[in-house]
Protein backbone atom coordinates (compact mmCIF):
# COMPACT_ATOMS: atom_id res chain seq x y z
CA UNK A 1 0.00 0.00 0.00
CA UNK A 2 1.86 3.41 -1.00
CA UNK A 3 1.04 5.82 1.70
CA UNK A 4 2.85 8.98 0.56
CA UNK A 5 4.87 10.85 3.42
CA UNK A 6 2.88 8.89 5.76
CA UNK A 7 5.90 7.43 8.90
CA UNK A 8 4.87 3.96 10.65
CA UNK A 9 7.00 3.14 13.56
CA UNK A 10 8.49 -0.39 13.67
CA UNK A 11 6.80 -2.12 16.06
CA UNK A 12 3.54 -0.62 15.07
CA UNK A 13 1.49 -3.40 13.11
CA UNK A 14 -0.42 -2.54 10.60
CA UNK A 15 -2.78 -5.48 9.34
CA UNK A 16 -3.34 -4.87 5.82
CA UNK A 17 -6.60 -6.61 4.41
CA UNK A 18 -8.79 -3.64 3.48
CA UNK A 19 -6.91 -0.83 5.77
CA UNK A 20 -6.50 2.31 4.23
CA UNK A 21 -3.79 5.29 5.79
CA UNK A 22 -3.97 8.70 4.52
CA UNK A 23 -0.84 10.53 3.01
CA UNK A 24 1.36 12.56 5.90
CA UNK A 25 -0.11 10.29 8.75
CA UNK A 26 2.01 9.03 11.87
CA UNK A 27 1.53 5.80 13.50
CA UNK A 28 3.87 5.50 16.31
CA UNK A 29 5.26 2.80 19.00
CA UNK A 30 3.26 -0.25 19.60
CA UNK A 31 0.39 0.98 17.37
CA UNK A 32 -1.91 -1.89 16.53
CA UNK A 33 -4.17 -1.14 13.61
CA UNK A 34 -6.78 -3.82 12.86
CA UNK A 35 -7.65 -4.83 9.26
CA UNK A 36 -11.05 -2.52 7.73
CA UNK A 37 -9.31 0.79 9.64
CA UNK A 38 -9.67 3.70 7.46
CA UNK A 39 -7.04 6.64 8.41
CA UNK A 40 -7.27 10.03 6.95
CA UNK A 41 -4.54 12.18 6.15
CA UNK A 42 -2.44 13.98 8.76
CA UNK A 43 -3.35 12.20 11.53
CA UNK A 44 -1.25 11.51 14.53
CA UNK A 45 -2.08 7.73 16.38
CA UNK A 46 0.42 8.05 20.03
CA UNK A 47 1.94 4.80 21.19
CA UNK A 48 0.39 1.98 22.25
CA UNK A 49 -2.64 2.57 21.04
CA UNK A 50 -5.44 0.23 19.64
CA UNK A 51 -7.56 1.05 16.39
CA UNK A 52 -10.18 -1.30 14.95
CA UNK A 53 -12.18 -1.30 12.32
CA UNK A 54 -13.37 2.72 12.92
CA UNK A 55 -12.81 5.80 10.52
CA UNK A 56 -10.79 8.09 11.43
CA UNK A 57 -11.56 11.59 9.39
CA UNK A 58 -8.00 14.11 8.22
CA UNK A 59 -5.91 15.86 10.77
CA UNK A 60 -7.22 13.97 13.98
CA UNK A 61 -4.52 13.82 16.95
CA UNK A 62 -4.96 10.90 18.70
CA UNK A 63 -2.95 10.87 22.10
CA UNK A 64 -1.06 7.26 23.73
CA UNK A 65 -2.98 4.42 24.95
CA UNK A 66 -6.10 5.50 23.53
CA UNK A 67 -8.89 2.70 22.21
CA UNK A 68 -11.03 2.67 19.42
CA UNK A 69 -12.73 -0.04 19.12
CA UNK A 70 -15.29 -1.39 15.88
CA UNK A 71 -18.16 0.88 15.25
CA UNK A 72 -16.57 4.21 16.29
CA UNK A 73 -16.34 6.93 13.31
CA UNK A 74 -13.96 10.43 14.14
CA UNK A 75 -14.88 13.20 11.90
CA UNK A 76 -11.70 15.46 10.47
CA UNK A 77 -9.49 17.70 13.24
CA UNK A 78 -10.78 15.54 16.49
CA UNK A 79 -8.45 15.54 19.29
CA UNK A 80 -8.68 11.88 21.70
CA UNK A 81 -6.86 12.59 24.76
CA UNK A 82 -3.96 10.08 26.61
CA UNK A 83 -6.03 6.76 27.88
CA UNK A 84 -9.49 7.70 26.79
CA UNK A 85 -11.35 5.17 25.52
CA UNK A 86 -14.74 3.93 23.67
CA UNK A 87 -16.84 0.86 24.41
CA UNK A 88 -18.97 -0.87 21.73
CA UNK A 89 -21.00 -2.90 22.89
CA UNK A 90 -24.02 -2.30 25.56
CA UNK A 91 -24.06 -5.25 27.19
CA UNK A 92 -20.73 -6.90 27.29
CA UNK A 93 -20.73 -10.70 28.26
CA UNK A 94 -17.93 -12.70 27.70
CA UNK A 95 -19.91 -16.22 27.05
CA UNK A 96 -22.20 -14.46 24.50
CA UNK A 97 -21.03 -12.72 20.70
CA UNK A 98 -22.22 -9.61 20.39
CA UNK A 99 -20.24 -8.48 17.39
CA UNK A 100 -23.19 -8.07 15.12
CA UNK A 101 -24.65 -5.99 17.79
CA UNK A 102 -21.52 -3.35 18.28
CA UNK A 103 -23.58 0.59 18.55
CA UNK A 104 -22.23 3.00 16.48
CA UNK A 105 -20.54 5.60 18.38
CA UNK A 106 -19.70 9.36 16.13
CA UNK A 107 -17.19 12.06 17.61
CA UNK A 108 -17.99 15.03 14.86
CA UNK A 109 -15.53 17.58 13.67
CA UNK A 110 -13.13 19.51 15.75
CA UNK A 111 -14.51 17.82 19.22
CA UNK A 112 -12.34 17.06 21.75
CA UNK A 113 -11.94 13.92 24.25
CA UNK A 114 -9.87 14.76 27.60
CA UNK A 115 -7.52 12.09 28.95
CA UNK A 116 -9.04 9.06 30.69
CA UNK A 117 -12.28 9.97 29.52
CA UNK A 118 -14.77 6.92 28.51
CA UNK A 119 -17.07 7.30 25.98
CA UNK A 120 -20.11 4.83 26.14
CA UNK A 121 -21.76 3.32 22.45
CA UNK A 122 -24.29 4.83 20.74
CA UNK A 123 -23.54 8.49 21.47
CA UNK A 124 -22.70 11.40 19.23
CA UNK A 125 -19.93 14.27 20.53
CA UNK A 126 -21.04 17.37 18.79
CA UNK A 127 -18.88 19.33 16.66
CA UNK A 128 -16.63 21.68 18.79
CA UNK A 129 -17.81 19.97 22.03
CA UNK A 130 -15.34 19.31 24.79
CA UNK A 131 -15.72 16.52 27.31
CA UNK A 132 -13.26 16.94 30.10
CA UNK A 133 -10.86 14.94 31.64
CA UNK A 134 -12.30 11.49 33.44
CA UNK A 135 -15.45 12.17 32.32
CA UNK A 136 -17.97 9.57 31.27
CA UNK A 137 -20.08 10.07 28.35
CA UNK A 138 -23.62 8.07 28.18
CA UNK A 139 -25.73 10.19 26.31
CA UNK A 140 -24.81 12.64 23.02
CA UNK A 141 -23.53 15.65 23.86
CA UNK A 142 -24.16 18.47 21.82
CA UNK A 143 -22.48 20.75 19.53
CA UNK A 144 -19.60 23.38 21.44
CA UNK A 145 -21.16 21.59 24.69
CA UNK A 146 -18.65 21.59 27.49
CA UNK A 147 -18.99 18.10 29.63
CA UNK A 148 -17.71 17.18 32.78
CA UNK A 149 -18.47 14.82 35.17
CA UNK A 150 -19.44 10.92 35.74
CA UNK A 151 -22.37 10.71 34.07
CA UNK A 152 -21.45 13.99 32.01
CA UNK A 153 -23.10 16.80 32.11
CA UNK A 154 -23.41 20.66 30.39
CA UNK A 155 -21.07 23.21 32.58
CA UNK A 156 -20.89 25.04 29.45
CA UNK A 157 -19.98 26.21 25.84
CA UNK A 158 -16.86 26.18 23.59
CA UNK A 159 -16.03 28.31 20.57
CA UNK A 160 -14.95 26.27 17.60
CA UNK A 161 -11.17 27.99 18.23
CA UNK A 162 -11.47 26.20 21.43
CA UNK A 163 -12.05 29.04 24.07
CA UNK A 164 -14.65 28.55 26.87
CA UNK A 165 -17.13 30.95 26.28
CA UNK A 166 -18.43 33.70 28.51
CA UNK A 167 -22.23 34.65 29.35
CA UNK A 168 -22.44 36.91 26.21
CA UNK A 169 -21.57 33.55 23.97
CA UNK A 170 -19.18 36.21 22.41
CA UNK A 171 -15.65 34.64 22.48
CA UNK A 172 -13.25 36.95 24.03
CA UNK A 173 -10.12 35.37 21.68
CA UNK A 174 -11.52 34.81 18.25
CA UNK A 175 -14.99 37.21 18.46
CA UNK A 176 -16.81 34.48 16.77
CA UNK A 177 -20.64 35.23 18.36
CA UNK A 178 -23.39 32.63 19.14
CA UNK A 179 -26.94 32.25 20.26
CA UNK A 180 -28.56 29.33 22.09
CA UNK A 181 -31.35 27.90 21.12
CA UNK A 182 -33.54 25.24 23.34
CA UNK A 183 -30.62 23.97 24.59
CA UNK A 184 -28.04 24.29 21.48
CA UNK A 185 -25.52 26.69 20.35
CA UNK A 186 -25.29 28.23 17.10
CA UNK A 187 -23.35 30.18 15.34
CA UNK A 188 -24.31 34.07 14.83
CA UNK A 189 -24.43 35.23 11.57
Amino acid sequence: MDRPGTFIHPTAIVDEPGTQIGPDTRIWHWVHVMPGAQIGARCSIGQGCFVGKVRIGDGCRIQNHVSLFDGVTLEDDVFLGPSCVFTNVTHPRAHVSRKAGYAPTRVERGATVGANATILCGVTIGTYALVGAGAVVTRDVAAHAIVVGTPAHLIGWACRCGETLPESLTCERCDESYVENNGQLLRRE
